[in-house]
């Protein structure tokens, strides 16, 4: 079907928000989806996707329902089903590139599919929909994970979406609310560049309020001054425009810049009246334009790091062949995927990683899912204001991780079962007991071994790997 046209796009909008899920989602985000995706309806019975085939499209469920039958070994079992508002199919950041099982429509359907193509673009410009996404594919994984080792790979998928939707969701929320006030205040940027340019200046007056503007631009409070330095400069300079019969809104930004009252003196002896306000509002709307525009960038850096943490972390682009891992880069991609759950619990995650640590042979997503595994254990482990330590380092021809935690410890009569398949402390839904097995393997797989010690407030993990050659 060609691009639908703006009645069209718009129609599809409100449909689209009238799902409790997609609700909270901004319009504009809704219009975009809305104008990028296709409008497919199925027939009771359609296969719309094949097992083991490549998925292609995210889909949005319009109507009808749709399941999914994956057969692991036992003859197919229904593992997931969407209906009215459920996002399915390709999801941003997932690993995900061939379908577990069969997916078919179950009651006549209309789905709204886009092709993931359109994906780059979607991350970028539709930051709450993709962390609501990252959401569903933690859904998506917990769903998954039941009765073998391949679903503890989907729990680490579903860990790492959970950390990365709080990450990204307040650069993301950042990014949206200093956008919005940058229109704003552009619109009063124009209205005070016209006011200023009606009063009617000479040269050497132009000359002067560039001067200041330029001071104002160029140096930023330094990022060192305290809350209170910031608060009392404001209040000099709100008394400075008071005593000039000068709009008070423009203390503000003005304060977030290094400009001094002398400065601002030497203004005022160059205009006055209504040519100093036009001055003033034209200097301190561009600082609040430039401040905005700084806010976004930043957002938006962060937002970059974090796909840049994520795709390192995953491999993602990259062969399962072996190859010389760089331990210590693993492992603080994986401190910056789940650091958002050791701040939520206020727990002092600390990293000591040896300078030039040696690389080891191996998988490099194999080897970050061991430290993903033991770093959230121990997050769990610890209460609240606790401490995990994270230390690597080489000890002759092994390089050695150690993941030290304050928390309890582990009772000396399960500590021989923490590695036995399926055996887990944590309550039920919490855990499938799969992790460490999981861990322990991988280890073994790549020549190294896991030991672990504990005593009420001080469990460790130990990693020892062999150092990479060739």
């Amino acid at each position: 079907m060609g691009s639908p046209t703006r009645t069209e796009t718009s129609s599809l909008e409100s449909r689209l928000a009238e799902f409790d899920s997609l609700s909270q989602i901004p319009r504009e985000e809704r219009l975009w989806l809305a104008a990028h995706g296709d409008v497919a309806r199925y027939r009771t019975g359609e296969v719309i996707l094949e097992g083991g085939k490549p998925v292609q499209l995210l889909w949005v469920c319009l109507s009808g329902r749709v399941v999914i039958d994956v057969d692991r070994g036992a003859g197919p079992r229904r593992t997931f089903e969407w209906g009215p508002g459920d996002v399915g199919g390709m999801l941003p950041y997932s690993r995900m590139r061939t379908t577990p099982g069969t997916a078919y429509v179950v009651e006549d359907s209309e789905l709204l599919n886009i092709d993931r193509e359109h994906f780059p673009e979607l991350t970028r410009v539709c930051p709450t929909f993709t962390a609501h996404t990252v959401h569903i594919m933690l859904d998506r994984a917990r769903s998954f994970n039941t009765t073998d080792l391949h679903d503890e790979k989907m729990i680490s998928l579903g860990r790492l979406a959970a950390g990365l939707a709080h990450e990204l969701n307040n650069p993301s929320s950042a990014t949206v609310r200093a956008a919005h006030l940058l229109i704003e205040e552009i619109v009063e940027a124009d209205s005070s560049a016209r006011a200023l340019g009606a009063v009617g200046l000479t040269q050497e007056q132009i000359a002067e309020i560039e001067k200041v503007r330029e001071i104002c631009l160029a140096n930023p409070l330094s990022g060192t001054a305290s809350l209170s330095e910031r608060l009392g400069r404001e209040e000099r300079i709100l008394e400075w425009l008071e005593a000039r019969g000068a709009n008070p809104d423009h203390a503000a930004p003005l304060a977030d810049t290094a400009v001094t009252i002398d400065t601002l003196d030497l203004l005022a002896n160059a205009v006055d009246g209504s040519a100093l306000e036009a001055a003033l509002s034209w200097i301190a709307t561009g600082c609040s334009t430039r401040a905005l525009a700084m806010d976004i960038e930043r957002a938006a850096r962060r937002i970059h790091d974090l796909v840049s943490s994520v795709k390192r972390f995953s491999y993602m682009d990259r062969p399962g062949d072996t190859e010389l891992v760089d331990v210590a880069a693993g492992i603080a991609d994986t401190v910056s995927v789940i650091g958002s759950k050791a701040h939520s619990k206020s727990v002092e995650l600390k990293l000591d990683l040896e300078p030039d640590l040696p690389r080891v042979r191996g998988t490099g997503g194999e080897l970050n899912q061991i430290w993903l595994n033991l770093i959230d254990n121990a997050l769990d482990a610890v209460s609240e204001s606790g401490q995990v330590e994270v230390r690597a380092c080489r000890e002759l021809d092994r390089v050695v991780v150690r993941v030290v935690d304050d928390g309890h410890g582990i009772p000396a009569d399960l500590l021989g079962r923490i590695f036995d398949p399926f055996f887990t402390t944590k309550q039920p839904g919490e855990g499938t007991g799969l992790g460490l097995d999981i861990a322990r393997g991988i280890a073994r797989r790549h020549g190294g071994e896991i030991q672990v010690e504990s005593r009420p407030g001080r469990t460790e993990f130990r990693v020892r790997l062999p150092v990479g050659t060739g």
